[in-house]
């Protein structure tokens, strides 16, 4: 009988872009190329190149206060509010492109929270500062404190290690002194002086201190600024100190006298600084938000000509990236931007720069995803909103995609930011794009909407016309989904607008623009305006939430906070049908795709061919809707608090390409590729999808997709877009169509915990793989049934262990002990044992007993865990014994006690196909103990229990002796052979017949 495979619907996260920075500290290492951030109480390893996370180290439940990685990588310092310093060490994992870290050592330096740390170049040095004042220096492999310095007078705000090759002024007196005494050993000059280990820090009192290790005493205390110091830095080459400080002035220090050799008038608030090209130039960044570049030796500014950006385009750190020849600035809005400095090499003395270019853009966090939409002709593009004013581009290209084809200008790898679209004078709240990917639709709480045009193969991304006339904030746009049927538009659709734009505010009307007449001047510098509405309609009671163009009719929807639905004409903007059925506020609203074929009703009718509506509500319910009868078809319940966001997934392509074979394993649903989905995103962190094609007695709820951890605002389905194939050449203008897009991800979703999740439906493969399971499953079923039947024990039993059948191998031996005893009885009744077992064997065949004599030891454990299983059963405990006592003498003690000191046999050996997944309490020494401790208390169980049954078989033969006296019974009968009782002889001749105890 072949077994009938269970089809269920799955979708695996194959991708996930997850905030890496939400502020606080960030360290680097020598390179630049590497960088630690802080994640609220966690802290990444981020590569800069390629924005991947390389390693996550938990937090201890405070927030950080610093954060330092070594030069060299191989070790991590954190140190945060619980006054803790944990010391990582850093190990790349080969083959996995990650980055591994064992807490090697906790200290608690200081009595008041680390604030600053800094370790030297040759990672053997640690250096911290406590808001105490006090300065401590640790050896980082051996763990101890080297050195404690004491001086500032507030919070210890800056450090740096550097290095000098001067000699000291106690070397070269100790040196006169020995050779004034005659000591020619000391007479011969060092052609290379020693080189001298110094500290400089810097405190909230303005002061900078130079601390000399080797004398372990202050070499020079530096006394110019007057405000807090950010950042110290020297310069080997130009034997120069740096400091920049809060009080907006940045101090050059000759690193031989101590005094100022020159000082930069910054004029703003620093926040960080440094030297750049062997100090031919210092660098600085603060509340401004631009990178500034000085000429070191001249001290003018080559980087004058650039505007001060918005509070939070502040500067908080710049790290030099030496092997992209650029500088990562890290802002307050958590954003980082590679800046080119490659035009500095070739920069006179007398010459100015432009402002730095940016390589890339990478966003630390997206904050909060209120709303997204795919765009780009191709659609690797994602459009954001995320709780601010600006729209966010970011790159969504698949490396495989990226692998087969060159991607245009402009557009970089997954994930990173492409464009950053500024123009709202608030937060944006809904976005919309059209059929053609290049027209995107805004609208914000500044009661106005945009339209931005968006050509990625140009690296074109502008305003293209502003509309205002809402009294309120708006709350959902919409642009057109189908394209037009023919004309310039079709074929260029890059060069004209959308046919037309709507919109819905909080002051609770819709309005549609006339889009068309509209003119795209490539020449244009400032957005159009002065658009006006064709009609405006008061909509509903309250706020408008969404709306939708359907695209296959001129309709469009309209959904309120006031419970209802509405179905609008494009033409005249009349209402066509009010839907009514919700409980509370309507959050989303969907037109069905073109072709979605009509959906079943219990009565033998169809929802019609005018095409489905699906709406989410905060009742936490979804509902579809006919446009036909314009009534609800179908309500899903599930979701625990508000539905927010409802899509439909077209479907997917149901034969995988090359592969006829699996035709019959795939699932009804993969077979009618015709029938989208539903998905719908909630307050309750969970996105489910649903199909409305199921029989009306069956579940309607397919799957449940949690990958987040705050509410799922956003929810997009890449292949429910069409594509737009444009050529320059006529022919290919002419037979220019949409196309129907096939992207590796079926759903994105995007929540409030500045995730965005890439799903892709998996559904296929596992419907394939369980059948081949299945499949070579029955094979070894039926192979091992062959061998059980005849009787071919050694591949019975390893085959059972090996497919993890504790069932059918505890069968093989029940089997084996009932035969062992039925031939037992016929030899005690004078027949032969044609098996030749004898008494010597222990399981009842010899065969058996050579079996479990040969295990190796991952086999050997998995049977003892059976044992252990077995021997809780007073049924199965019998054989169990047996097992027992033939594993207990056919192996010496010392196997038992190497599989208890091997961790990986409890970890991996007990591990089959059907308990993959499921671990034991304990591996290795602890899961032997408690294995054998399971053992050992059951054993005694059942020995007690027999000692009970024996000393109750007592009663049972005074009862008999009673009876028999009664009866008049002669006392010359008597049992025959004797009866033991705790393990003495008893015999009793007084009583006739037989009494057999099991």
């Amino acid at each position: 009988m072949a077994t009938k495979i269970h089809h269920k619907t799955t979708f695996e996260a194959a991708k996930t872009i997850e905030p890496i920075f939400t502020g606080g500290d960030v360290s680097h290492n020598a390179s630049g190329s590497f960088i630690a951030t802080c994640v609220d109480e966690d802290v990444l390893i981020v590569n800069v190149q390629t924005g991947k996370v390389l390693c996550r180290i938990e937090g201890d439940g405070e927030a950080v206060t610093s954060l330092c990685l070594a030069p060299d990588l191989y070790h991590l310092v954190i140190a945060s509010r619980s006054l803790s310093l944990r010391i990582f060490s850093l190990r790349p994992l080969e083959g996995s492109g990650t980055i591994t870290a064992e807490l090697t050592r906790t200290l608690k330096p200081h009595t008041t929270p680390v604030v600053s740390s800094a370790i030297d170049a040759t990672g053997s040095l640690l250096a911290t500062g406590g808001a105490e004042g006090t300065v401590k220096v640790y050896d980082l492999r051996g763990g101890y404190v080297s050195h404690t310095f004491h001086g500032h007078g507030g919070v210890v705000s800056a450090l740096h290690f550097f290095e000098t090759q001067s000699t000291s002024p106690s070397h070269a007196k100790t040196s006169r002194k020995r050779k004034s005494r005659g000591e020619d050993q000391m007479e011969v000059d060092d052609p290379s002086p020693a080189r001298s280990i110094y500290l400089a820090s810097g405190g909230e009192d303005g002061k900078i201190r130079v601390w000399n290790l080797a004398a372990r005493k202050p070499s020079a205390t530096l006394d110019s600024h007057v405000s807090v110091v950010r950042s110290l830095e020297y310069s080997e080459e130009q034997q120069l100190l740096l400091s920049a400080s809060r009080d907006r002035t940045i101090i050059l220090w000759d690193g031989r006298t101590w005094k100022q050799q020159r000082v930069i008038p910054a004029l703003e608030v620093l926040e960080t600084a440094g030297f750049l090209l062997e100090g031919r130039f210092c660098y600085a960044g603060g509340e401004n938000g631009a990178v500034r570049i000085w000429n070191v030796t001249t001290g003018r500014e080559v980087t004058p000509k650039q505007k001060p950006g918005l509070e939070n385009d502040a500067i908080t750190a710049i790290i030099p990236v030496s092997e992209d020849d650029a500088v990562l600035s890290i802002h307050q809005d958590q954003t980082m931007k590679l800046q080119s400095i490659s035009a500095l090499r070739d920069l006179g003395k007398s010459q100015s720069l432009e402002p730095l270019p940016v390589i890339r853009t990478i966003s630390g966090n997206y904050d909060e995803v209120i709303d997204m939409a795919c765009v780009g002709p191709d659609r690797t593009l994602l459009a954001l909103a995320t709780n601010t004013e600006s729209l966010r581009l970011i790159s969504i290209r698949d490396n495989d995609q990226q692998a087969k084809s060159d991607p245009p200008d402009g557009v970089e790898s997954f994930g990173n930011d492409v464009a950053l679209l500024e123009g709202h004078e608030d937060i944006i709240i809904c976005l919309d794009v059209d059929w053609s990917g290049y027209w995107v639709a805004t609208g914000a709480k500044d009661n106005t909407a945009r339209l931005w045009r968006l050509d990625p193969a140009s690296s074109s991304y502008e305003c293209f016309a502003v509309f205002a006339g809402h009294a309120e904030s708006l709350g959902a746009i919409a642009l057109p989904r189908s394209p037009p049927t023919d004309g310039p538009a079709l074929r260029n659709p890059a060069a004209y607008p959308p046919a037309f734009l709507l919109t819905g505010s909080q002051d609770k009307t819709i309005k549609r623009w006339d889009t068309a007449k509209l003119k795209y001047d490539q020449s244009a510098t400032e957005p159009q305006t002065g658009t006006k509405a064709l009609f405006t309609r008061v909509a509903h009671e309250k706020d408008i939430n969404a709306m939708d163009v359907s695209p296959i009719s001129p309709l469009f929807a309209s959904a309120s906070q006031d419970r209802t639905i509405k179905v609008w004409s494009l033409e005249d903007g009349s209402v066509t049908a009010i839907l009514r059925g919700h409980k509370r506020g309507v959050w989303s609203v969907r037109f069905s795709p073109a072709g979605t074929p009509p959906i079943s009703l219990p009565d033998g009718g169809s929802s019609g061919a005018r095409g489905l509506l699906v709406s989410g509500s905060g009742d936490r319910t979804v509902k579809v809707w006919s446009l036909s009868t314009y009534t609800c078809l179908q309500t899903f319940e599930g979701h625990s608090n508000s539905v927010l966001k409802v899509v439909w997934i077209p479907p997917a392509d149901s034969k995988p390409k090359d592969d006829d074979a699996g035709e019959a394993a795939r699932p009804a649903q993969a077979q009618s590729n015709d029938q989208p989905l539903v998905a719908s995103a909630s307050s309750d962190t969970l996105v489910k999808i649903w199909t409305p094609y199921s029989a009306p007695d069956s579940d309607h709820l397919l799957t449940t997709l949690d990958n987040h951890t705050d509410r799922v605002w956003a929810l997009v389905a890449p292949n429910s877009y069409p594509r737009t194939t444009t050529s320059s050449s006529a022919a290919s203008k002419k037979h220019s169509k949409p196309q129907p897009q096939t992207y590796p991800y079926s759903l994105i979703s995007g929540a409030g915990d500045a995730t965005l999740t890439f799903w892709r439906d998996t559904t296929l493969q596992t419907t394939l793989l369980a059948s081949q399971r299945a499949t070579e499953r029955i094979e070894q079923d039926q192979l091992l049934q062959n061998h059980i039947f005849s009787k071919n024990y050694r591949e019975a039993i390893t085959l059972s262990l090996a497919l993890g059948h504790p069932g059918r191998l505890l069968r093989v031996f029940e089997n084996v002990v009932n035969s062992s005893e039925s031939r037992k009885e016929t030899v005690e009744d004078g027949g032969d044992d044609d098996n030749g077992s004898g008494g010597s064997s222990i399981m009842g065949s010899k065969a058996v007993d050579d079996v479990l004599a040969s295990l190796d030891r991952t086999q050997l454990w998995q049977l003892l865990e059976n044992v252990r299983d077995w021997n809780t059963n007073a049924r199965t405990a019998p054989v169990a014994q047996r097992i027992l006592n033939c594993l207990l003498r056919s192996y010496p003690k010392d196997v038992f006690v190497e599989m208890a000191r091997d961790r990986k046999i409890g970890a991996v050996g007990g591990e089959t196909e059907t308990t993959r997944g499921r671990r034991n309490a304990g591996s290795g020494a602890g899961g032997m103990k408690g294995l054998l401790r399971a053992l050992e208390v059951y054993t005694e169980r059942h020995y007690k229990r027999m000692e009970e049954l024996v000393d109750e078989s007592y009663l049972i033969e005074y009862t008999l002796r009673e009876m028999d006296e009664v009866a008049g019974v002669s006392a010359a009968g008597g049992l025959n052979g004797p009866l033991l009782a705790n393990g003495h002889e008893v015999h009793d001749k007084g009583m006739d017949g037989d009494i057999v105890m099991v």
